[in-house]
């Protein structure tokens, strides 16, 4: 499990994973490279933040809301609030202020890649390359680093140069058209899917890198995720739907365009999913509601059947699933073995009895903001579990300590402080 059965954090001294020993230098921000490079810290890397003195990562100062509890005991209100944005993916990291603007400071960042394994960054495409610190000028310092580029649309093609947001990912990339109901405008996916989507496939390219460097006993490499692609990846079946048919998907709520009754109803006071998506459970279903009826109706019989007059089915559930309270509802749905649920909201999500048996509700204590509640991570591993063993940082929180590592004496630092190098 990721912590123990409390969900308290693990302390530091305690066996950090399956990637305890990798380094990770994390020139990223927002959300895109913070979540990948979370889940590496997560799975035991040591990971080192780099930011921005002063500010830091933008994530920072996006609140409320914000986490606030103890104050950093000078007296004077600040450095309290943590923005829970910044909170929810910056955990199992160490964050040295930079300022890569310098000349010191992309020496210092030099420094630090030749003794790291993987280097993480989303600026803009060339930005690094017109600073020296592109993937061939930091494989002159290190040849076995891996070097992951995030950004909106990669870095080749008619767009690469491009701004991105999430936003104009889902859009752009197909999602939005299929999201939301029929004949309704469009809507984003309440999260930062396409982020989220390509801090998972970069995570996914660093940890096959890491093994085939190991496996083939060969150097680093270059790798290059953006969101766009990410998106396009992520619509499968919508996608094969299209070039099978020839007809582009269409927005359906929450309906399955190949299955039906497989959607959201509201009931007296709240919303069910229903998933019936097989013939027996179909049976199940009318049997519960006692509408042996609908198996009858020859709209009805199979799916594609279903499928065909998929309006005429909707307003006939509807009628009668709006007549239940939803415990009563989902208590006889149960009762047929009937895949139904309530919609729930982040309230009901954090209460529910699973998400305290599988540990994905974990706490952290924080030296300015008392204690964070944060989900906890999905990877479940037997032998070498994911831990959490550090707080989200402070903004350079740990400076002093990366670059007493990397032999500097207290005066040095100093002086770089002095300079705003750090």
């Amino acid at each position: 499990m990721l912590v123990p059965m409390v969900g308290e954090a693990r302390d530091p001294d305690d066996s950090a994973g399956p990637l305890d020993g990798v380094t990770v230098v994390d020139a990223s921000q927002v959300l895109v490279g913070p979540f990948c490079t979370m889940q590496l810290g997560d799975l035991g890397a040591d990971v080192i933040k780099i930011e921005r003195p002063g500010t830091g990562d933008q994530t920072r100062g996006w609140y409320p809301p914000q986490f606030e509890g103890k104050g950093d005991g000078d007296g004077d209100g600040d450095g309290d609030a943590v923005s829970a944005y910044y909170a929810s993916v910056n955990r199992n990291k160490r964050s040295i202020t930079l300022n890569l603007k310098t000349d010191e400071g992309r020496d210092l960042l030099r420094e630090l890649v030749r003794d790291a394994d993987v280097f993480v960054e989303n600026f803009r495409v060339g930005t690094l390359e017109e600073w020296g610190l592109g993937y061939e000028d930091l494989r002159e310092e290190n040849d076995d680093l891996i070097y992951c580029s995030l950004s909106g649309y990669g870095e080749w093609g008619p767009y690469a140069e491009k701004p991105a947001y999430d936003l104009i990912m889902q859009a752009e990339g197909g999602l939005m058209s299929i999201t939301g109901e029929e004949g309704r405008e469009p809507v984003r996916v309440g999260v930062a899917i396409a982020d989220i989507g390509a801090g998972m496939y970069a995570t996914q390219a660093i940890l096959a890198a890491l093994f085939h460097r190991e496996l083939q006993d060969a150097g680093g490499q270059k790798i290059d995720v953006s969101l766009f692609d990410g998106q396009v990846a992520w619509m499968s079946y919508m996608a094969a739907n299209y070039f099978a048919s020839g007809e582009p998907p269409e927005r359906m709520g929450s309906k399955h365009p190949t299955i039906a009754p497989y959607q959201a109803f509201p009931t007296q006071n709240s919303y069910v999913v229903v998933a019936a998506a097989s013939e027996k459970l179909w049976r199940n279903f009318c049997r519960a509601l006692e509408r042996e009826d609908l198996l009858e109706d020859a709209r009805f019989r199979t799916n594609a059947d279903r499928v065909e007059h998929r309006s005429d089915l909707e307003a006939e559930l509807r009628s009668e699933l709006v007549e239940y309270q939803i415990d009563d509802l989902l208590d006889l749905l149960e009762e047929y073995d009937v895949p139904a649920r309530k919609v729930h909201d982040m309230e009901d999500v954090f209460e529910h009895p699973q998400v305290e048996a599988r540990g994905m509700h974990s706490r952290i204590d924080h030296p300015t903001a008392g204690t964070i509640d944060v989900p906890g991570s999905p990877m479940h591993l037997s032998q070498t579990p994911t831990t959490i063993r550090r707080h989200p940082p402070t903004l350079g929180e740990h400076s002093a300590d990366v670059l007493a590592e990397l032999g500097y004496s207290d005066r040095e630092i100093e002086k770089l402080k002095d300079a705003d190098v750090i």
